[in-house]
């Protein structure tokens, strides 16, 4: 199958195209990957085996994603369009002949459910990547629910030997609410952490600044306890994934705090869900049994390393990569498409 994967967020769209690939599809990816081998700087490394196509490459740097030609349309079999409501349906009528997937990635609201909702009946897919979309009160409906994924064997062997504290988040501070700033900061303050990500100038000696991937790994690796608050609306996001796979022990944020009042009231936060407290994590609400739990796990090696291989084992369960090419295999090849 011929594939036209249309993606505004580069590293789900690194991880997805090589999935995709490995399936043996053909995939033209509209986004940072568009030249798939790296011959521009990318967040990730640059995919060997997916192609590279220049003619499709230079048209899609000359029209945007909201009005493609029809040379970015009629050769493909297939459109995944990762989120952007805008690019689905000012596309739409144009597209809609082909097998179109929509593919959540947690940042569906109310509005744009409702908009999504009337192309179902017209043939649209959609590809969710958490049950807890299910809770939107105008939610469009599914026709798969396949999370994000991760590689066991490239997250793995987590050492703690740092003793540390790590948070991964861009622009904590500038974000504060949607990123529980305010609950996270006094922890990484008290303990002498790190915030990891871009737009973190503003902590001072506590911004860990940009890692290169490698390093990413590296730090996940080495350092002690991960505290995790989240990005509003996402069920759950990238980095949660890693460090669980990575076996980082995690404290998260809970559901209490994970939901933000001045919008619509829904049940969307998985992460307290998927961490069960004492066993493969921690949850705490407050920047004092952040600290305690934290100490706990600073203090006591052998209870990290039990929460860390609970930890692991319940990412290798729910975000597998084994699993998730599975069913991007059943989905992609049903119907004979």
């Amino acid at each position: 199958m011929l594939i036209h994967y249309m993606s505004c967020h580069s590293v789900l769209e690194w991880d997805e195209v090589q999935l995709l690939t490995e399936l043996g599809h053909e995939v033209f990816s509209n986004g940072a990957y568009t030249d798939p081998k790296g011959a521009y700087t990318l967040p990730r490394p640059g995919i060997p085996n997916a192609q590279y196509y220049p003619e499709w490459a230079e048209l899609a740097r000359t029209h945007p994603k909201t009005a493609l030609p029809p040379e970015l349309i009629e050769p493909f079999d297939c459109f995944i369009i990762m989120h952007s409501p805008n690019v689905l349906l000012q596309n739409w009528d144009k597209i809609k002949h082909k097998r179109v997937i929509w593919r959540t990635i947690g940042q569906s609201l109310t509005g744009t459910e409702s908009k999504i909702k009337r192309l179902v009946d017209e043939g649209l897919e959609i590809v969710r990547y958490s049950p807890k979309e299910r809770n939107l009160k105008t939610y469009a409906g599914e026709n798969a629910m396949i999370r994000f994924y991760k590689d066991p064997a490239e997250f793995q062997g987590w050492s703690g030997v740092d003793k540390n504290v790590i948070n991964f988040t861009q622009s904590l501070k500038g974000r504060r609410d949607f990123c529980h700033y305010d609950e996270i900061f006094p922890v990484i303050r008290d303990l002498d952490g790190k915030v990891y990500g871009t737009g973190n100038e503003d902590l001072g000696e506590f911004n860990g600044g940009e890692l290169p991937y490698k390093l990413q790994k590296r730090v996940m690796r080495r350092s002690g306890v991960m505290i995790y608050g989240g990005t509003f609306p996402a069920s759950y996001t990238l980095s949660f994934m890693e460090a669980m796979m990575t076996g980082l022990p995690m404290i998260v944020i809970g559901k209490k705090k994970a939901h933000i009042d001045r919008f619509e009231k829904f049940d969307f936060y998985e992460v307290d869900e998927i961490i069960k407290h004492g066993t493969n994590g921690y949850i705490a609400n407050e920047p004092d049994d952040i600290i305690k739990y934290a100490k706990e796990l600073l203090e006591n090696p052998d209870k990290a390393r039990n929460v860390s291989r609970a930890g692991r084992k319940t990412a290798i369960k729910l975000f597998g990569k084994d699993y998730i090419k599975k069913q991007w295999k059943e989905l992609l090849d049903e119907n004979n498409y």
